[in-house]
């Protein structure tokens, strides 16, 4: 068990918690930025746009992730020709995973804010941007926040089905440790999995503890 414990073990799970950080992190960039769009235009007025923004929005939370990544790894390339990495699959299908459930967030928190507001603005002369800018998106922001930041952490735990398309992150670092340690030692299976499990806690906690506490927060304002 002594030999597990080396600096070449230790930089094997800095590897795997850094392309495990690396496409969670990018995903969210892509998540927050598309899903301001797309919230913003579940709401439009145009009836063709909210179509589509409903059917992309029900075909992700239908399919299962699993699902997505295996079209994108494997059915994309062999029907088109074209090589997708394990990583930029995996970056795909969470970034469409968040945007989608990040403009659900978005949609709802806009439709929470009454409607007198926008009334009221009119009345004292604001143009429909600066009640956009000024007064909607301020308010739908500050309800978003701690909803978002959930969001975030689930997409950091989700990154656990890459190794499912070969992606060698940190579950996936921890089985090869198994493969090669687990022969001699038993015991190496508990501590392996004890440790990846503490790693996500670490990383998923702080997510899970700021946004309920701004939830509270916020409502009791």
């Amino acid at each position: 068990m002594l030999e597990f414990f080396n600096i070449s073990v230790f930089m094997r799970i800095l590897e795997g918690v850094y392309t495990l950080l690396s496409v969670a992190l990018i995903s969210i960039i892509f998540s927050i930025i598309g899903g301001l769009i797309m919230g913003r235009l579940m709401i439009a007025k145009n009836i063709i746009v909210k179509f589509i923004c409903k059917i992309f929005l029900e075909s992700i939370r239908i399919i299962p992730l699993i699902a997505l990544l295996f079209i994108v790894y494997y059915g994309i390339p062999s029907a088109f020709d074209i090589h997708i990495s394990g990583i930029l699959s995996g970056i795909i299908v969470f970034s469409l995973w968040g945007i989608a459930e990040m403009g659900d967030l978005v949609r709802s928190s806009i439709l929470n804010i009454p409607r007198h507001q926008r009334e009221s603005a009119l009345a004292l002369g604001f143009n429909t941007m600066q009640i956009e800018f000024l007064i909607i998106f301020p308010q739908a922001l500050k309800a978003l926040v701690p909803s978002s930041i959930n969001l975030f952490g689930r997409i950091i735990k989700t990154t656990s089905l890459l190794p499912l398309i070969g992606v060698v992150e940190l579950l996936k670092v921890g089985q090869q440790l198994i493969e090669v340690f687990g022969r001699h030692d038993t015991n190496i299976n508990f501590i392996v999995y004890g440790m990846i499990l503490f790693i996500y806690f670490i990383l998923c906690y702080p997510f899970s503890y700021f946004g309920n506490k701004l939830e509270r927060k916020f409502t009791t304002q």
